[in-house]
């Protein structure tokens, strides 16, 4: 059985050892990075290796770039080769919060042409609470695969496809830092508070049941249709800061079978950088 966008932990227990499946611990913490690794090391999923954020999620922050820009596709291919992932391979990636992290590294896949790739539904809570078992340390082994990107183009816009793309009424724009963060009541990150104009704020939390697992996607199907409006899911464009958590809102619009959207990958913090881009505040 393929797995394209969740699994449980029950399921993963199943895979374990499997030759063809690759795990990647993508725990993170924005305010402290080295607290990912530091967390692998003490315990992780068995055979699980670590993808850190800023090395091996993204590329180099540029003057122009937001904080978490694309890594190029043969630098994280190579890297994704180096973690034991190949073409074949089926990848379960977790983290510790609530699958943003995670959620990044499976949309930097399907940006890869590799749909075979799914995120640990609950996080490591969930592998735990079903009595899952750690390790600790690097772990022994593990050859290098050959990952080959077939890079899907359409699936990202730059700033400049952004500005051209919002003059489309169809077209909708989604940010899903949360709300105090849209309207620029607060915000802890970046040094302009707001959110780009024309967005409507879906806080990818709102994914989320009070466990920390996925809503039935029926659910997930609800709350986004009521979002979009009458939008076309494939004239979605998916926002945050810095483009990791939108990558959770474009889990869940797949999870309730609503297909095509696209992420602005600069997101937030690449749009401030020109300070003559308009910034919106309030609801």
């Amino acid at each position: 059985m393929d797995f394209t966008t969740i699994i449980d932990a029950a399921s993963l227990m199943s895979l374990i050892g499997d030759p063809g499946v690759a795990i990647l611990d993508c725990r993170f913490d924005l305010a402290a990075p080295e607290a990912g690794r530091q967390g692998y090391l003490r315990g992780h999923i068995r055979g699980a290796r670590y993808a850190d954020l800023n090395r091996d999620l993204s590329g180099p922050v540029a003057l122009s770039s937001g904080r978490h820009p694309l890594p190029a596709p043969e630098f994280i291919a190579a890297r994704l080769s180096e973690l034991g992932v190949g073409d074949a391979s089926q990848v379960i990636a977790y983290d510790e919060a609530n699958g943003a992290f995670a959620a990044r590294a499976w949309w930097l896949l399907r940006w890869l042409g590799h749909a075979r790739a799914a995120v640990l539904d609950g996080g490591l809570k969930a592998w735990l609470a079903a009595g899952g078992a750690l390790d600790s340390g690097e772990p022994v082994g593990g050859a290098a695969r050959r990952f080959t990107p077939r890079l899907d183009p359409e699936a990202v816009l730059g700033t400049a496809e952004l500005i051209e793309a919002l003059k489309d009424r169809r077209r909708l724009l989604v940010d899903a830092r949360a709300e105090e963060r849209f309207t620029g009541a607060v915000e802890p990150l970046d040094p302009v508070a707001g959110h780009v104009p024309g967005a409507v704020n879906h806080p990818f939390a709102g994914n989320l049941s009070a466990d920390g697992r996925f809503l039935p996607p029926g659910e997930l199907k609800r709350r986004w249709l009521a979002r979009l409006a009458g939008a076309e899911p494939g004239n979605v464009i998916a926002m945050c800061g810095s483009g990791v958590t939108a990558c959770h809102n474009l889990l869940a619009l797949e999870l309730a079978g609503l297909n095509g959207a696209k992420l602005y990958a600069g997101s937030w913090s690449e749009w401030i950088r020109d300070p003559k881009r308009p910034v919106a505040r309030g609801k």
